[in-house]
């Protein structure tokens, strides 16, 4: 072939490359229709994460694609998309624009989720169909459970039916946090990791009380997460036969000696009279007419890093209230107390794990973003933004709140002190979300009930009338 004529066949491969369709090979997308008519779409070439339930990934936006990604990008996001350079992470929050409901309808699976095994495996994924037993998958893919949190990772096994459907990844645990400027107006000793709820309950008196017009409170602990998280590892349910029992089989058991314990606990706290249980946001302001009136609040972490004016953990329009709320309050960090001396557990995990769904299209990357996620690189990562970690090395726990300067002048040692307590007893039972906040918030507070006549009704006709209402209305959890 002569030069003209190879000139004039490579000009008409030119002309048939450009003349080929731009989309060609481009990645097909399906858009998911939302209430907030807002555009979003997940398309087969890019590996999609769904968050839920865990509020600083739900905060507010001010961006007016309600596209809330920047909480998770600033945590972890950024890293893990530097992590895996060649996979294209789609990331997005529930409701931020679209729902559970929204990616059913449109026929789209995520490719991992991540949300509160707790309530919600057996609420939202398993009628999604997403979740299934990783068991054998993790051991392919060389994630070892037995490095992490072990009573985060008892606790997805425990909503499981028998296997594993999901990997924890950190935790928003449950501290103690003490308003320093009422401990020293009033000449009072700080709280001190593994102090007891006796000794917690003779602060809560000596702290509630009166200065002028000046109403102090002495302790706030939210009665529902107190009982669902309780450091006995007690779990409701009889075991029944099978894993999945009928809802007419579900049955519970919350009047033993060891529930008693933990009702009469902070039975107590509720009783100091002018301490009446309103909310534990009442730390910083709350339902209270000023703030810095309230001396202790068992809350989460999550809460602590808002507390401590980090801005990226505060909705939006709200940063200049939190400014002024602030200045009267000194934070402390300790533990949630124990129930005995010497005792070292804390609350259950409030943990957040990562669920791969059977349908996920890109399983094997998934499987590799999860690895990496729960590895020393990630753990320690998560740990420097003031979030507790699922892997517990000396290196990932003396990094905690590095990167976050509004923690800089706390201690947070308490943060890593003592073990999660551990759920127990849960085999051959089904998870049903119960309504154990009628033992504290109906009975005793409203009712004036005792622990023993709160627990016994609860029992006998609250947990049952309610399972009873909601299997006839459908629901099967």
């Amino acid at each position: 072939m002569n030069n003209k004529a190879r000139g004039l066949a490579l000009l008409a491969l030119a002309l048939t490359v450009v003349a080929a369709p731009a989309n060609a090979s481009a990645a097909a997308c399906k858009d998911v229709p939302n209430k907030y008519n807002k555009p979003f779409s997940v398309c087969d070439d890019e590996l999609f994460i769904f968050a839920a339930n865990y509020k600083p990934f739900e905060a507010t936006t001010a961006d007016d694609t309600r596209q809330a990604s920047k909480v998770f990008d600033e945590v972890i996001g950024n890293k893990l998309r530097a992590a895996f350079p060649n996979v294209k992470i789609k990331y997005a929050t529930w409701d931020y624009p679209v729902r559970y409901e929204d990616l059913k309808k449109a026929g789209v699976t995520p490719d991992i989720v991540i949300d509160d095994p707790r309530t919600r495996i057996d609420r939202d994924l398993e009628p999604l169909g997403w979740v299934g037993d990783l068991t054998p998958s993790l051991q392919q893919a060389g994630i070892d459970l037995g490095k992490l949190n072990q009573a985060a990772v008892e606790l997805v096994r425990s909503r499981s039916d028998g296997g594993v459907y999901g990997v924890p990844l950190f935790i928003d645990e449950h501290v103690l946090l003490y308003n320093k400027k009422i401990f020293d107006k009033f000449r009072v000793s700080y709280p001190k990791p593994g102090m007891t709820y006796d000794e917690a309950y003779r602060l809560a008196k000596k702290l509630t009380r009166d200065d002028g017009l000046d109403h102090y409170k002495g302790y706030m602990q939210h009665p529902d997460q107190y009982l669902e998280y309780n450091q006995l590892g007690l779990y409701p349910f009889v075991p029944t036969t099978g894993e999945e029992p009928k809802p007419e089989d579900v049955k519970v058991s919350i009047t033993g000696d060891g529930w008693k314990q933990q009702v009469e606990s902070l039975y107590r706290f509720l009783m100091i009279p002018r301490n009446e249980f309103t909310t534990v946001n009442d730390f910083m302001k709350g339902d209270m007419a000023k703030p810095g009136h309230l001396a202790m609040a068992v809350d989460t972490l999550s809460r602590l890093n808002m507390y401590a004016g980090r801005e990226l953990f505060i909705e939006d329009g709200d940063e200049e209230q939190f400014k002024e709320d602030a200045k009267s309050v000194s934070i402390g960090v300790s533990t949630v107390p124990v129930l005995k001396a010497g005792s070292k557990a804390v609350y259950q995990p409030n943990t957040r794990a990562a669920f791969i769904p059977p349908a996920a299209a890109h399983k094997d990357q998934a499987l590799q973003v999860v690895k990496w996620l729960v590895s020393e690189e990630a753990q320690t990562e998560l740990s420097k933004q003031g979030v507790k970690a699922v892997l517990q090395t000396p290196n990932v726990v003396s990094n905690f709140g590095k990167s976050v300067p509004e923690l800089a002048g706390l201690d947070t040692s308490a943060v890593y002190w003592g073990e999660n307590a551990t759920v127990k007893n849960y085999q051959n039972t089904e998870y049903w979300d119960l309504p154990l906040w009628q033992v504290f918030r109906q009975h005793v507070l409203r009712d004036g009930m005792t622990p023993d006549q709160s627990l016994t009704v609860t029992e006998q006709d609250g947990i049952p009338a309610y399972i009873k209402a909601q299997a006839a209305a459908g629901k099967d959890w």
